[in-house]
């Protein structure tokens, strides 16, 4: 007798359906919105779907996915399978050995195995890109493939090739015709998880590739950097397209088994030389910028430069530039210690003042940049680098905070950043999800330097995070506020000045300001590495920013403020005419910049920020 299925049993079945499948169809649903907005549909468009087709990036980071995913699954299966059918002849001892050591790569953080990757083809001085991510790969996939194996193997009867051999085959048609087939159910489930693990990877992948290789997962957390609904576009597609193949790939077994005939193999041929080539043509394409003769490298935070400036440098200094992306100062801190080769760097006042005393930065050549004519004085010789010798501005601001004018009282104002604090706006607050920023407001709003080192500050600075955490209820959160300030979600939120611009272009309601205490005023710059391959070119491309052209884009498409005085004042008499945000107060005796942290001090604010929001 059948057991018939309870109401809560169906009930969680579709609890979990729900779960799985419904952030997913909201993506769908949100690829063909007309606006900018992730969560706000205004219509029906196939905008993002038209961008994403013009978007040269993407369809090669496709390339190298897909190439890289079916090259690592085939050579990882068949290491993979091989290494199964040794250890089942090995030794008991030798067996339990390297089964373990098997485990480790599967069991190991992929961060851990990332760094440990990155620095080992540094060291045997291999150059970074589609060939170091495909070993990479091969590295990670091929335990899998073991562990989905090896079982299959072990159940066989030991006998079965000794067999097959006594009446006249070869090893190695014991091994093709005998073993394989029986085993075939474990090399396809072993094929399948190596090739979702490589398709899917983007934490080994960030740090081993380079020279402008990048997959599908790279350019998608490049994307969520600032709001780009391209991502659900892309997302879609790659969505739909692992549809088709699992409906393929179920479909297609059957069909064969029922129109097998003579000619399967040369079709098999046909398919293997059409893979071969099409694999080819990839490595051509993707290596193909390592044959010019000049060749410059730039590694820049995800989303901060209009992209079309780079094509227009290429095509006027007749050479390729290798643009990539990072999400923090301290992860291109990582990949560059970690021995790999950018010429142009663009970060942020802090860590410009580490890599000064590190020695990882050449002096500027400002005779060979006469477009230096165009900064503002207000931006030059700063304290992170006295006299500018190591770096040229690139954009400018501060960290305030953004409020909706229709729901903030303006007299409440004058709390500073006592506001945050203010019970009137309980559970309508976005804080910014860094320790760095997070403290910098308690220390301010305590009267203290937010470069203190003292202790006793900074335990009184999060003790009055902790208070307000506990007081306000605020959401702690990363570049997503932008969407949902844009969607007047909240009422306050602590953002950066370029951030703002954008929201309040958008959301007239908004607007933006910093309190009186201070604030964090931060400087983000291009500089040259000490190991710089295209010094020359370098200087050009520094000189090609600062041309009030370029600068001009650079800021429209940014939204951040730029240091060429020119567009400076073309913006605020024009785009963002009376966009408090894009006019960075600098005249606050209480404001001040970053300094580079020690670790002490640093692993110091880390532990109290985890803490205060694991509480």
């Amino acid at each position: 007798m059948q057991k018939k299925t309870s109401f809560f049993q169906r009930f969680y079945v579709v609890i979990c359906l729900v779960f799985f499948y419904l952030p997913i169809l909201v993506t769908m649903i949100f690829s063909f919105n007309s606006s900018k907005s992730l969560t706000k549909f205004t219509g029906f468009s196939m905008r993002w779907y038209t961008e994403l087709l013009h978007n040269t990036e993407v369809s090669k980071a496709v390339y190298v996915s897909v190439t890289i995913a079916i090259l690592a699954t085939v050579i990882s299966t068949v290491l993979g399978t091989i290494t199964a059918i040794g250890l089942s002849k090995s030794r008991k001892v030798l067996k339990e050995t390297l089964l373990n050591i098997n485990n480790l790569p599967i069991l190991n953080p992929d961060i851990v195995t990332a760094i440990g990757l990155m620095l080992l083809f540094s060291s045997l001085g291999f150059r970074k890109g589609y060939i170091t991510m495909l070993l990479a790969h091969i590295s990670f996939c091929t335990p899998y493939v073991i562990t989905s194996v090896y079982p299959k193997v072990r159940s066989l009867d030991p006998n079965l090739a000794n067999a097959a051999m006594d009446l006249g085959a070869t090893p190695f048609q014991a091994l093709t015709k005998v073993i394989v087939p029986m085993i075939k159910d474990g090399i396809f489930a072993g094929a399948l998880l190596a090739f979702t693990m490589s398709f899917d990877d983007f934490v080994i992948s960030y740090f081993v590739s380079g020279n402008g290789v990048k997959n599908i997962s790279i350019v998608v957390y490049n994307m969520t950097k600032r709001i780009n609904p391209t991502i659900n576009a892309l997302s879609t597609i790659v969505i739909v397209v692992i549809i088709l193949v699992l409906v393929f790939a179920n479909m297609l077994p059957p069909i064969l088994e029922k129109h097998a005939s003579k000619h399967t193999k040369k079709i098999q041929r046909v398919i293997a030389l059409l893979v071969v080539a099409a694999l080819g043509f990839g490595l051509a394409k993707c290596g193909g910028a390592a044959g010019e003769s000049h060749v410059l490298k730039v590694y820049n935070a995800g989303e901060y430069i209009d992209l079309a400036l780079l094509k227009e440098f290429e095509e006027e200094y007749n050479c390729t530039v290798v643009y990539e992306t990072f999400e923090s100062n301290e992860m291109m801190y990582t990949k560059l210690s970690g021995g790999e080769s950018y010429d142009v760097l663009v970060p942020s006042d802090y860590m410009i003042e580490r890599l000064i005393k590190e020695d990882y930065l050449q002096h500027i050549d400002w005779d060979q940049i006469p477009n230096k004519a165009n900064l503002m004085k207000e931006v030059m010789n700063k304290s992170y680098d006295p006299g500018n010798r190591y770096s040229c501005p690139y954009f400018w601001g501060t960290v305030g905070i953004l409020y909706d004018k229709t729901v903030v009282d303006p007299a409440d104002l004058q709390e500073g950043w006592e506001l945050l604090c203010d019970t009137k706006y309980k559970g309508n607050i976005y804080m910014y999800d860094s320790e760095r920023d997070s403290f910098m407001i308690a220390l301010k709003a305590l009267g203290y330097s937010m470069n203190t080192t003292d202790e006793k500050q900074i335990q009184e600075a999060y003790q009055w995070l902790v208070n307000q955490r506990n007081t306000m209820d605020p959401i702690y959160a990363g570049d997503d506020v932008i969407d949902n300030m844009i969607s007047g979600n909240k009422a306050m939120a602590v953002v950066y000045s370029g951030d703002a611009s954008y929201i309040i272009s958008e959301n007239p309601n908004m607007d933006y300001f910093t309190p009186s205490q201070g604030t964090n005023n931060w400087y983000d710059a291009m500089v040259i590495t000490r190991d710089c391959s295209e010094v020359e070119l370098a200087h050009q491309f520094i000189n090609f920013m600062l041309e009030e052209k370029s600068a001009l884009s650079n800021t429209e498409e940014v939204g951040y403020t730029s240091p060429v005085k020119s567009v400076y004042e073309t913006m605020i008499s024009g785009e963002y005419e009376g966009v408090s945000s894009y006019i960075p107060d600098f005249e606050n005796p209480n404001s001040e910049i970053f300094r580079y942290q020690e670790p002490k001090i640093k692993q110091k604010y880390a532990e109290l920020w985890t803490k205060i929001k694991a509480e």
